[in-house]
């Protein structure tokens, strides 16, 4: 091998090797430093491009979460306070049951039935949560949506396109009260509709005995037909009354009309006559049938906070098995980097120790020549 003094070709093979290891050894201290095997573009531009992505929608999912969270809690709210006033009208039904009794002293039950009237509005006002109230509503408020929705998933498909899903609660039908009840238009609106129905269902009900007592084809038939009308008076007065809730809008039973519907009961001036205890009966059907509307609205309720539920705990399961793929995508094996790290130094050592042999040739020239 031939000896150079202006090319010292075993240096520059050593410096060559020493660079390259100089380069690997800093990429292996940059993963073990920040514990990513691809940080940037430059590391891997594909996997860089599709984990800056995901993390970006798994942000996204933690909002989601959160959403489904206090979702969550306003529905638990809200059948707390359903299944509290559920409880309060059982009281209700049995203060009526106990005022259909001859002699009593309605005007003391009635003192009870408004001390219990009083607790279900206290319940349903109270039913708030984050400034949300789906129980006491005022429908005739500008910018008022009896849909509420909470967001409960974030996707993106195949192209690219993201779309947020959100699970929608329709809360006229959980209402108990809504302001809007109380307007002199509502009233108006309601009265005559009301009327008829009663009317009309005093009509049926002497129809449908006619034809039980007969069997008559033609009081059959007409009885048929009082019914066909009871059930469009009763589906017209139900469309006028969107405005109103469970236990406010103005409900009839037979013949009797409640007025307010059962927010506005009252039975301190009924007597012991066979109207009035009619009137109480009546009464007593209307408290039944709310408890069913009251039954129902807990259902819903009770099946949304389910699904949120079901739903929050696929979100937060979702966004660990994202996290999981991230980082088989961009995470250092910090085993393999640790290995990798003290051969590099071995090797850096050993790089420098060639490069500083090859420097030593000139030196060695330098005694040929007796210098």
């Amino acid at each position: 091998m031939s000896s150079s003094l202006l090319t010292n070709i075993s240096a520059k093979t050593a410096l060559a090797s020493l660079s390259q290891t100089q380069q690997a050894l800093s990429a292996t201290q940059a993963q073990i430093s920040t514990g990513l095997k691809v940080a940037g573009a430059s590391d891997n531009a594909a996997y860089w491009s599709i984990a800056t992505t995901m993390r970006s929608d798994n942000q996204a999912l933690s909002s989601v979460h959160d959403s489904l969270n206090l979702g969550a809690s306003t529905v638990g709210v809200a059948n707390s306070a359903m299944t509290a006033t559920i409880s309060v009208m059982n009281q209700m039904k049995a203060d009526l049951v106990a005022a259909a009794t001859p002699g009593v002293d309605r005007s003391k039950i009635q003192s009870d039935i408004t001390a219990l009237q009083a607790q279900m509005k206290s319940i349903s006002t109270s039913a708030s949560f984050n400034g949300e109230n789906w129980l006491s509503a005022d429908s005739s408020a500008a910018g008022y949506n009896a849909t509420k929705s909470i967001v409960a998933s974030f996707s993106r498909d195949a192209t690219g396109s993201i779309s947020i899903g959100t699970i929608g609660v329709d809360t006229s039908t959980t209402k108990t009260y809504d302001a809007a009840s109380n307007t002199a238009a509502f009233a108006t609106a309601v009265a005559p509709l009301a009327t008829t129905l009663a009317t009309d269902n005093l009509a049926n009900n002497t129809a449908q005995a006619l034809a039980k007592q007969t069997g008559a084809a033609a009081d059959i038939a007409a009885a048929a037909a009082t019914q066909a009308t009871v059930t469009t008076d009763t589906t017209a007065l139900a469309t006028a009354q969107t405005g109103a809730g469970i236990l406010d809008k103005t409900r009839v039973a037979n013949g009797t009309v409640l007025t307010g519907g059962i927010a506005k009961l009252d039975v301190s001036k009924l007597t012991d006559s066979a109207a009035d205890l009619q009137t109480l009966s009546d009464y007593t059907s209307m408290v039944d049938h709310s408890l069913t509307d009251l039954t129902n609205a807990a259902t819903t309720l009770g099946s949304t906070q389910t699904r949120v539920t079901l739903q929050s705990n696929f979100v937060s399961n979702l966004s660990d098995a994202i996290s999981t793929g991230i980082g088989s995508l961009v995470d250092a094996d910090m085993n393999q980097a640790s290995t990798k790290l003290q051969a590099l130094q071995t090797q850096q050592q050993l790089g420098i120790q060639s490069l500083s042999i090859a420097n030593q040739n000139t030196q060695l020239i330098l005694r040929l020549f007796g210098a």
